[in-house]
């Protein structure tokens, strides 16, 4: 039996004695799962990618900052994510994969489900690594099953076909981000990158030797990453200057964009939209910073896959480094210590509308000063809501 079998056999036989176990309960489950994946819903869908908006060197909100809206305790919530790493890294352990491969796997994880184990998803897709029924992956029971979406995203079918992650020539010596996509095959190949040091964080926290040789001894030595993000990008944030200090409160400048910001939505209206959202319940915007205020000024999409890539692609007349006083509906950018950073849609009168701030996935209005006080983040500037990729 090789190592892809023994994976197999005994994601299958967990699959029995689960549904023995706890076969009296299910429906009991069911529905304290649903209430669960309504609070921490959103952020998955390819259409609206943009991710990675959390404070520095966590991934999205701080696990421990006792966020309200979660049916348990903040640590209750990040222990899930790291029973679904430990579950994940012992797929690649026990099947003779080194580190490297449950980093993979991890990064991953995060960017597809934020590591929790999901029965929703874009189309059909479902679990940790947000797996399709209708594209081979397994039935939804199966993939539900972290040992099993574990093993398939590492070893993939018996045929090879979708292929896993030991099918893919030399995935050894690619780049994380690049590996992770070679089995994922998503409309957004640049994402999974950005997820580098929160894996590690997760990692770290779990007891997970990210260091581990395989089976065989070996232990590649991977190519020095790029300036394209491609296994994060420490030189993509802007480092001008700031004519305010961190904290000092934010005022309304005066309003006008130039010609070239034409959206579907006008300011007036991306304003109360996002005020909208605040008040509205929906739980669908976790991570989904850059998605938030692109379709709070009418689009489905950004068109960009990173808050920090929108700022820097903005034209050098539209930037505003550091200024502290932004007109109402203008696009708010921070240095998260992350790939993607965070946007936020300024209200006018210091306040924002913002994603994860004070609840996982749900859109607030709070003072801007707290994304550099309750977030540690550094501000960078505003800029219109320009939008010339959108969709």
């Amino acid at each position: 039996m090789n190592a892809r079998d023994a994976i197999r056999a005994a994601a299958k036989l967990g699959s029995v004695a689960l549904r023995i176990k706890v076969g009296g309960v299910t429906f009991l489950a069911f529905i304290v799962f649903v209430v669960f994946v309504g609070i921490f819903s959103g952020g998955m869908s390819g259409e609206a990618a943009a991710d990675s908006c959390g404070p520095r060197g966590t991934p999205g909100v701080d696990p421990d900052s006792g966020a309200g809206g979660s049916p348990g305790t903040a640590s209750q919530t990040r222990q899930e994510q790291i029973d679904n790493a430990k579950i994940i890294d012992k797929v690649a352990a026990d099947g003779g994969l080194s580190g490297d491969a449950t980093l993979i796997g991890l990064m991953t994880a995060l960017q597809e489900s934020t590591l929790y184990n999901i029965r929703h998803g874009d189309r059909d897709s479902v679990g940790l690594f947000q797996q399709r029924p209708s594209q081979g992956w397994g039935t939804v029971d199966q993939i539900m099953q972290p040992t099993y979406a574990a093993g398939m995203f590492f070893f993939g079918a018996a045929d090879g076909d979708p292929p896993g992650l030991v099918d893919i020539r030399g995935w050894e010596r690619m780049d994380y981000g690049r590996a992770a996509q070679a089995v994922q095959r998503s409309a957004f190949p640049d994402l999974y990158a950005g997820q580098e040091d929160a894996a590690r964080q997760v990692a770290a926290e779990a007891g997970i030797d990210l260091a581990r040789p395989a089976r065989d001894g070996t232990t590649p030595t991977r190519p020095n990453p790029g300036t394209d993000g491609s296994n994060g990008d420490d030189t993509c944030y802007p480092d001008d200057g700031q004519t305010g200090k961190p904290g000092d409160p934010f005022h309304d400048g005066e309003a006008g964009w130039p010609a070239e910001v034409r959206n579907p939505r006008s300011t007036e209206e991306a304003i109360k939209w996002a005020r909208r959202q605040a008040v509205s319940g929906r739980s669908a915007w976790y991570r989904m910073c850059l998605a938030f205020v692109a379709q709070a000024n009418g689009w489905n999409a950004s068109g960009v896959p990173y808050a920090i890539d929108h700022y820097r692609e903005m034209p050098p007349s539209m930037k505003h480094d550091g200024d502290r006083k932004p007109p109402p509906g203008a696009l708010m950018y921070w240095d998260t210590g992350q790939r993607a950073g965070h946007v936020a849609l300024y209200l006018g009168d210091g306040k924002i509308a913002s994603n994860d701030i004070w609840r996982p996935g749900y859109i607030d209005v709070v003072p801007a000063t707290e994304i550099e006080s309750k977030w540690g983040a550094k501000y960078l500037g505003w800029a219109p809501p320009y939008f010339p990729k959108g969709s």
